[in-house]
């Protein structure tokens, strides 16, 4: 199956209009429509940033394979 992926604006909620589609006239293809969720947008583009933050911190507090291990048995021993 092929898949063709196209970003347009509603400008009329009665009509869509798609043009310069990869396909052959009178071939059938299946529609389906998702709008944009921009909340859900804002949230993945936060979650991002602060993943480079957090990744940022690990390269100027490095910290030494000995470190990781100690810290690992400390919270297996409940410290």
């Amino acid at each position: 199956m092929k898949a063709y992926k196209k970003y347009i604006t509603v400008e009329d909620p009665n009509h869509i209009i798609l043009s310069g589609i990869p396909f052959k006239a009178g071939q059938r293809v299946e529609i389906i429509i998702l709008a944009s969720d921009q909340e859900k947008e804002n949230l993945a583009e936060k979650l991002r940033l602060l993943l480079k933050e957090t990744q940022a911190l690990h390269q100027n507090n490095s910290l030494t394979d000995e470190e990781i291990a100690a810290e690992i048995e400390a919270y297996r021993r409940g410290d």
